[in-house]
Order: structure tokens, then C-alpha cells, then sequence
């Protein structure tokens, strides 16, 4: 079920990595750098289901303190929704951040923390981590990240079908409702 997200994921790593050695100097993500697990954004129907099922594999410890942290990041979560806030700048912790800086499930991380760091295109506009050291106005390789987000629609839909494989969730709900952990694909 998910040898075509690891496909796409291996595709996306390949891709950053590439665009990382070419701006050595601009790209500063560093191992302990956690700017990115406090963006907000939500994720497709497969990587929801890939990611849920990295979690359920944790120890117990560590799903309950993720879990604890999904709830109040939830309640973050609808209260921007609530308020129609600008979501491309908001600020909510990811449950799945350790107090050590880690993610407990970095190798089923969304295309999204994939990619955070270096120069993406979303819907036309170009994007960058504001501690990175590329400079704004100028030029620079970017990663347009529409065909990467269209083809995590279609592994959506081809399990789910168009009006479950269409919607998204944030990384907090994908935690905290019992349906994605007993979806049945």
C-alpha cells in the first residue's frame, strides 16, 4: 500500500538533498534545528495513514506524551481555524517533536518536513525557512511542490476514493482519531 509514497518520498529526499549541496552556504538546517516542526500545515489521506502507522509502532511511553501534545495541539489547530488565521505563518508545536529536539517519527515524516529548509514554490509563491540564509529577491533553484501535493491527492483517492481521499488533516488529528487507526484500506 505505501510502495508508492516511499517511492515519492525517496524521490522528494533525492531532490532536497540535491538542492542542499548546491546552496551549501544558505541551507543552515542543522540536526537539533526545530523551526520546522513548529510550522502548520496539514497532510494527504496516505501520508496520514503511513505516519499513523509509524506512530502505533512506538513504545507506549512515547505515543502518550505525543498524544498529550496532539491535544494541545488540536486545540491550537481549530482555534486558528476559528479565527481564519493566516495559517502559512502561524506557530503550533508538532506533537511528534521530543523535548531532545527529535522527531519520533522522522522516517515517516510528510513531504512537507521533507522539504522545509530550501526554496519551494506553493500555489506560485516562493518559500524558505526564515533562518536559512538565502536571500530574499534573489534567485535560486526551488522545489515546485504542486506535483509532489498532486500526486499524494491521487495515492489518496485510489484508496479512499474522491470524498475521503480528498480531505487533509493536521499531524495532531492523525494522532488522536481512532479512524486512521483502524481505517481499513
Amino acid at each position: 500500500m505505501f510502495r508508492d509514497l516511499k517511492n515519492l518520498y525517496s524521490f522528494t529526499d533525492r531532490t532536497t538533498e540535491e538542492i542542499q549541496k548546491r546552496y551549501r552556504k544558505e541551507f543552515l538546517c542543522k540536526k537539533g534545528c526545530t523551526d520546522c516542526c513548529y510550522a502548520v500545515f496539514d497532510v494527504s489521506l496516505i501520508e496520514a495513514l503511513y505516519l499513523r502507522a509509524r506512530f502505533d509502532s512506538l513504545g507506549r511511553k512515547q505515543r502518550r506524551v505525543a498524544l498529550h501534545r496532539a491535544k494541545k495541539a488540536i486545540k491550537s489547530w481549530d482555534q486558528l481555524i476559528a479565527a481564519g488565521a493566516d495559517l502559512s505563518t502561524a506557530r503550533i508545536r508538532c506533537p511528534l517533536l521530543t523535548d531532545k529536539g527529535e522527531c519520533v517519527c522522522y522516517d515517516a515524516r510528510p513531504i512537507n518536513c521533507r522539504t522545509y529548509g530550501i526554496p519551494t514554490v506553493i500555489e506560485g509563491k516562493g518559500h524558505v525557512c526564515g533562518f536559512s540564509g538565502f536571500v530574499k529577491g534573489k534567485k535560486y533553484i526551488t522545489l515546485n511542490l504542486a506535483p509532489l501535493q498532486k500526486r499524494l491527492y491521487e495515492l489518496s483517492v485510489k484508496l479512499k476514493g474522491e470524498d475521503f481521499g480528498s480531505r487533509r488533516w493536521p499531524v495532531a488529528a492523525v494522532l488522536l482519531e481512532e479512524s486512521f487507526k483502524a481505517l481499513e484500506i
